[in-house]
């Protein structure tokens, strides 16, 4: 007999390493001759749309045609330590350098201004533009244009002849400390990313098979940057969860993983995941690049409690242990019975 059964959970996260540990991140960026703006940083995108990410906050800082930015990442050679992508750390660390390596070329593009009577560059409201001060007046009734390639190679030239750089540095340090364990006092994680999610299953009580058949996923990572790959994101970590929760387990035998491959590790596949609906309460984290932090790992942590919440709503029977596989749950409802 299958039946159905409802679930949920809600968690909090700390993002980036915590507890006082040196969380640092680095990138420069530079202005060519050609009009166009290489951020160098030290992104490993592992499927994450980090390096995405990093480019929308550079563009939006620099107030420039997108393709006119270029993010610079592949080789360590050129690029100075951002710090691993773990801890869901790198939209808020790292965007932060980059972000302060935008603002300040853009403070340097700004400084023209001060040693120059031939052009302005206004910033005003998001929106910036170059021209000729006599020029004002016309350009300023099309406020809402970017920087242009014929923009940025003036104010190179410009810049050189006023002796500003146009190679800048970016840096940003996480702001924790370590838990006095006197008193349970300190700082371990900044930001905090939070997490709910509703989780609807069938049980089959003659075969023990749990089927999810429904997410409703809601999650409060800051603004979002990117929400296509905050979306895709969410979904992968539900599908993960749901493997946590009912499929995946490591087998040792005398220190030795015997399920060493994928046709004994289970993991799900597309029959196995429902339908997702996501949700994003945008609430904006002040310390990060346009509001965001970090959304990585928080979104797979509450699907495999809310399964398990769901399971016992459906037929009684609390687990504590994971996976819940077929023989488990039998085995779980023959005690029960008894």
């Amino acid at each position: 007999m299958k039946k159905r059964g409802v679930g949920y959970a809600s968690i909090f996260y700390g993002t980036g390493y915590g507890n006082g540990f040196p969380d640092e991140s680095r990138a420069y960026a530079n202005l060519r001759e050609d009009g166009h703006i290489d951020i160098y940083v030290e992104v490993s995108d592992v499927g994450s749309g980090g390096i995405s990410v990093m480019w929308q906050i550079a563009a939006e800082a620099l107030g420039v045609e997108k393709d006119l930015v270029k993010v610079i990442f592949t080789s360590t050679q050129v690029t100075k330590d951002s710090g691993t992508a773990a801890a869901s750390r790198q939209t808020y660390n790292t965007g932060n350098a980059v972000l302060d390596a935008a603002r300040n070329l853009r403070e340097n593009m700004h400084m023209v201004d001060e040693k120059t009577s031939e052009m302005k560059i206004d910033f005003a409201e998001g929106n910036p533009h170059c021209c000729d001060k006599g020029d004002m007046e016309e350009r300023d009734s099309e406020n809402s244009k970017r920087l242009k390639e014929e923009d940025l190679k003036y104010i190179y030239s410009k810049m050189k002849d006023c002796g500003l750089s146009t190679k800048v540095d970016g840096y940003f340090k996480a702001d924790t400390t370590t838990i006095n364990m006197e008193t349970g006092q300190g700082n371990p994680y900044w930001p905090y990313t939070f997490g709910a999610q509703r989780v609807t299953v069938e049980v089959d009580d003659e075969t023990g098979k749990v089927d999810v058949l429904d997410v409703v996923a809601i999650n409060d990572a800051g603004k979002i940057i990117n929400p296509v790959s905050a979306e895709g994101q969410a979904e992968g970590g539900v599908a993960m969860g749901i493997g946590y929760a009912l499929m995946e387990e490591i087998e040792v035998n005398k220190g030795s993983i015997k399920n060493r491959n994928f046709s004994d590790y289970i993991i799900p596949t597309s029959k196995d995941v429902p339908h997702i609906e996501t949700h994003f309460i945008e609430a904006i984290e002040e310390t990060g690049p346009y509001g965001a932090k970090g959304i990585g790992e928080p979104v797979m942590i509450p699907t495999a409690p809310a399964i398990l919440n769901a399971i016992y709503d459906a037929v009684g029977i609390r687990f504590t242990s994971i996976p819940v596989t077929c023989d488990r749950l039998l085995l779980a409802i023959a005690e029960k019975n008894q």
